[in-house]
């Protein structure tokens, strides 16, 4: 009985690690994870009646940062094309936060505990990061397409433009601001 318990035990910790199988359709996706200990709709209202940040958004920022996956990092830098080096920076984890950006809202915030691999901690750091770019930026988060330049620019960079010079950050706006109203939609409709 005993080993049936911590199989069935790993088996839930290793299902958590992957990301869902539907990441385009909102829904399924609070379907596949609706557990006890890891419930991402509840995770996800919690954070909208905390910070006012709509749940379409906090979902297409993962689903644009990492896909979903947990540990999901940047690609590394190769020398000479085949000796890997450093990643092209340090963000990690479903938010894509960097290092000195995550450390910044831990100790605002008083989460130290706070883990860029958990699912909860990650979109709450989203949600705290998307209220602190409409307080500094006065970007309304009826406007998916300028949140996601802030998020990916820094709220300097965007209140400086320098989004304007890279075509990634733009690029990324606009699936950002594709998938948001995807997602409002369905979650408009789920059950």
């Amino acid at each position: 009985m005993r080993k049936f318990l911590v199989i069935a035990l790993l088996l839930a910790v290793a299902s958590c690690a992957r990301p869902p199988s539907q990441i385009r359709n909102a829904c399924a996706i609070f379907d596949q994870r609706d557990g006890v200990f890891e419930n991402w709709k509840r995770a996800t209202r919690s954070v909208e009646r905390e910070y006012g940040v709509p749940v379409p958004i906090l979902m297409a920022t993962i689903y644009t940062e990492s896909s979903f996956r947990a540990r999901a990092r940047p690609p590394r830098r190769y020398i000479l094309g085949f000796i890997p080096w450093k990643r092209a920076s340090t963000a990690f984890g479903y938010s894509q936060a960097l290092d000195g950006t995550w450390a910044r809202y831990q100790r605002e915030t008083g989460r130290y505990l706070a883990r860029r691999d958990n699912f909860a901690d990650a979109v709450r750091f989203i949600g705290w990061y998307h209220y602190q770019s409409h307080l500094r930026n006065g970007i309304p988060y009826s406007q998916p397409y300028n949140i996601y330049l802030a998020y990916h620019s820094g709220q300097l960079g965007y209140s400086r433009g320098a989004y304007q010079t890279r075509p990634e950050a733009l690029a990324g706006a606009k699936r950002f601001a594709a998938i948001t109203s995807i997602y409002a939609d369905q979650l408009r409709r789920c059950p």
